[in-house]
């Protein structure tokens, strides 16, 4: 078989490595390098990677790209976004500087309802032309597949508006994008002392949502002060039973429960995790479901990041996310998120790989056909003006990508985009 594309002359690849299951603990250290090498595409597809000759892969339509001395990633994958929503907070961010608790944000109509209420108000149109701009920026990133939830909308024609955006922008939009339905982000305001009939109406959604295959996910926040295990329990059980697979938001301020119901349920993801114990990380390694962290969210809210070494040593499989969203990680930086990875989170670069790329795949049910530098994955590239990935991780807040690759084809060029939106 011939190639369409060879990239060749490969300063540095590094890749995980092939595995029908999660990386887990110390396997998180383990990854393919390869020095002066070659990928051949074809179809959109790897057909072959080496460090020797290529020429059984050539032939007269063959393109190539020189990548002397620079670095090569699989395309990176942000499993946990709210990309699709209305309007920016920043008029809460010198409040939230001097220390005014987020609850007195709330009571000013701040917070989540400001988000909530722009969303509601705003048209499809717009709530496209901001995601698409937000996703471009992610692309320049390295990101070529990402998740995105709702959750901003908090009744069923809001929620809808936001997944019908979301699947007209993966149609359109060279980025895959995993769509999730979150209306159990939080409690509007008249449910406040009723969660049950607001929670029936989430569930009453669902049935929508897949007629109109808006989403593959259904998720909620278990947290203290917004939905308790076992209405996270109610709502993830209903949502398998209609054929969705599920995360769950979990232990961001308390262990309440959520890790236990993601054990028993099991769910894909469970994200957030700072205040997670050890009981619930002995849960987590028994099952499927892999552990997401995201250190953006605890850099923004000056709060505590998610144990990750702990969570190594006690065998879990982790993912990190940008949890790209208007209140709490205000950045389509997904470079900088890895940086904060290394530097907060103590991971290793090789475990940060795993993590960004293959466990961030699984985590989204794509992890035997992304995440991977390997014959028969998907040709999701990222080449870095780089010569290693250490160098990436240490230098921050710098994008180091130069080119991307998406299914075969570039999409960022000389740091440039050259395949945008195709609306």
């Amino acid at each position: 078989m011939t190639a369409d594309l060879i990239i060749h002359n490969i300063g540095n690849l590094i890749t995980p490595i092939v595995s029908n299951t999660p990386i887990r603990g110390q396997g998180m250290a383990q990854i393919t390098s390869l020095n002066d090498a070659f990928i051949a595409i074809k179809d959109g597809v790897i057909i072959a990677v080496g460090t020797k000759d290529y020429a059984t892969y050539q032939s007269e339509h063959t393109r190539y790209h020189d990548a002397t001395g620079l670095l090569v990633t699989p395309g990176l994958i942000d499993s946990h976004t709210h990309v699709v929503h209305a309007g920016s907070r920043e008029h809460e961010f010198e409040q939230k500087m001097r220390g005014v608790p987020y609850l007195d944000i709330l009571k000013q109509g701040g917070g989540i309802h400001s988000t909530v209420k722009l969303t509601k108000e705003a048209s499809e149109e717009t709530l496209y032309n901001q995601a698409l701009k937000s996703l471009n920026r992610m692309i320049m990133y390295g990101v070529t597949t990402v998740e995105g939830k709702s959750g901003y909308g908090l009744d069923a024609d809001t929620e809808l508006k936001q997944l019908r955006v979301q699947k007209t922008l993966n149609q359109n939009h060279p980025i895959d994008i995993v769509s999730t339905f979150m209306g159990a982000h939080a409690i509007p305001k008249q449910y406040v002392s009723n969660h049950q009939i607001y929670l029936d109406q989430v569930v009453s959604m669902m049935d929508q949502i897949k007629q109109e295959k808006l989403a593959t996910f259904v998720d909620i926040f278990c947290e203290k002060g917004v939905f308790s295990a076992s209405e996270s329990y109610f709502v993830l059980s209903e949502a398998k039973k209609r054929g969705f697979d599920i995360k769950i938001h979990t232990d961001e301020i308390a262990s309440i429960g959520g890790v236990e119901v993601a054990r028993r349920l099991g769910a894909s993801s469970a994200d957030h995790l700072m205040a997670i114990t050890l009981n619930d990380m002995k849960l987590l390694s028994q099952g499927r479901t892999i552990a997401t962290v995201l250190p953006s969210t605890s850099f923004y809210l000056n709060a505590e990041y998610a144990p990750a070494r702990k969570m190594i040593k006690n065998n879990l499989a982790l993912a990190v996310a940008s949890d790209y969203n208007p209140g709490s990680s205000p950045s389509e930086n997904f470079l900088f998120t890895l940086n904060l990875a290394a530097i907060h989170l103590k991971l290793s670069p090789n475990e940060i790989l795993n993590a960004a790329t293959i466990n961030a795949a699984f985590s989204l049910n794509k992890g035997k056909s992304h995440g991977v530098i390997a014959p028969g994955y998907v040709a999701d590239i990222v080449i870095y003006d780089a010569n290693n990935w250490p160098y990436v991780l240490y230098h921050f807040a710098i994008n180091h990508v130069k080119d991307v690759i998406k299914n075969g084809e570039f999409i960022v060029k000389n740091s440039e985009i050259v395949k945008g939106e195709t609306r």
